[in-house]
């Protein structure tokens, strides 16, 4: 049966399990007019202040966009929980001013004020924030609230984090940008000697072959361009759907079938032991690994992005793969 490929970018990195999010209008009129003016009077104010190590630095962002901005910056609203916690682990948590609902580590990061969602964000909540730099993943309609920021006079990026070495390359953008140059090249040098990692020498017929059910109608499964097809491949495992460059693919229950994965693993907000509801339904019993109850369940905030705790990420992924017998 054919693979229907689905659009690159999945919200993993949001709440697990692929949820969607909800879509904002955006502020018109006289309204607009109004916020543009008190942004850009609290943008001046805040640039008065900065002191003379304030410099304006150009720097493209992973969607070949060229954007200016006075740095270092002080105030940040991070659209992405990978990003969220790249921001804490760099040592800046503490201009952090905005967050998705999803940013839910490190702690710390919940104490920063919320503005929704990430994907097609809520321009006004954002801007509400006052912030000198926002940070948001590549997509279509990330891109336009991107320009609607420039025309508010906030500095937007679009930072990619679908892999290790996407993360790696953020830390190194953004380590400066927060004046944490030094502790952007060292973490990224950390991520990126991990994603090189060599490949576990164990023969592939004697290592776990798992296939990663995303969303279950219609099946959805992950592919080589997940971060979770890393984790697996770097954990000694086998992602069955490797073969799909995408990072998640439309497939039939008799494709994974066929597929015959020796786990399926489920991302989910616990790790409690009861099965998936498609556990249950007599269609998805074609699947060997259903019928055996052959599951690891898998928290988003550790395994659903990446992060600078992937090492962590690897080695509980490694244990719970040889945890399930065969």
């Amino acid at each position: 049966m054919a693979l229907r490929t689905a659009r690159r970018r999945l919200p993993i990195s949001a709440p697990p399990g692929v949820g969607c999010f909800a879509m904002r209008r955006w502020a018109h009129g006289t309204h607009l007019a109004g916020l543009l003016v008190l942004t850009a009077a609290v943008a001046a104010c805040g640039r008065g202040g900065r002191g003379p190590a304030a410099r304006t630095s150009r720097v493209t962002d992973d969607a070949g966009r060229t954007v200016a901005l006075v740095v270092p910056a002080r105030r940040v609203v991070s659209l992405s929980p990978a990003v969220t916690e790249l921001v804490f682990a760099l040592g800046a948590g503490d201009r952090m001013v905005g967050r998705t609902r999803w940013c839910d580590y490190p702690a710390a990061a919940q104490a920063v004020p919320s503005v929704g969602d990430g994907l097609n964000p809520n321009v006004e909540a954002v801007a509400a924030r006052q912030p000198d730099l926002v940070l948001l993943y590549p997509s279509a309609l990330n891109a336009a609230a991107a320009a609607q920021l420039a025309r508010l006079g906030i500095a937007a990026l679009l930072v990619r984090q679908d892999r290790l070495e996407d993360l790696a390359h953020t830390a190194r953008l953004l380590g400066p940008l927060v004046d944490r140059a030094a502790a952007g090249d060292s973490l990224a040098a950390t991520l990126d000697q991990l994603a090189a990692s060599p490949e576990p020498r164990a023969p592939a017929p004697g290592r776990r072959r798992v296939a990663f059910v995303a969303w279950e109608n219609p099946p959805m499964v992950i592919g080589a361009g997940s971060y979770l097809d890393q984790l697996t491949t770097l954990a000694g495992g086998v992602n069955v759907f490797h073969d799909i460059a995408a990072s998640a693919a439309i497939v039939g229950l008799e494709t994974i079938a066929t597929r015959d994965p020796d786990v399926i693993a489920v991302l989910r907000d616990s790790t409690g032991p009861e099965p998936p509801p498609f556990a249950r339904r007599a269609e998805w019993q074609v699947i060997g690994a259903v019928r055996a109850r052959r599951f690891v369940y898998l928290t988003g905030s550790l395994f659903g992005r990446p992060s600078p705790r992937a090492a962590q990420a690897v080695r509980e992924l490694r244990q719970l793969l040889a945890g399930v017998g065969r």
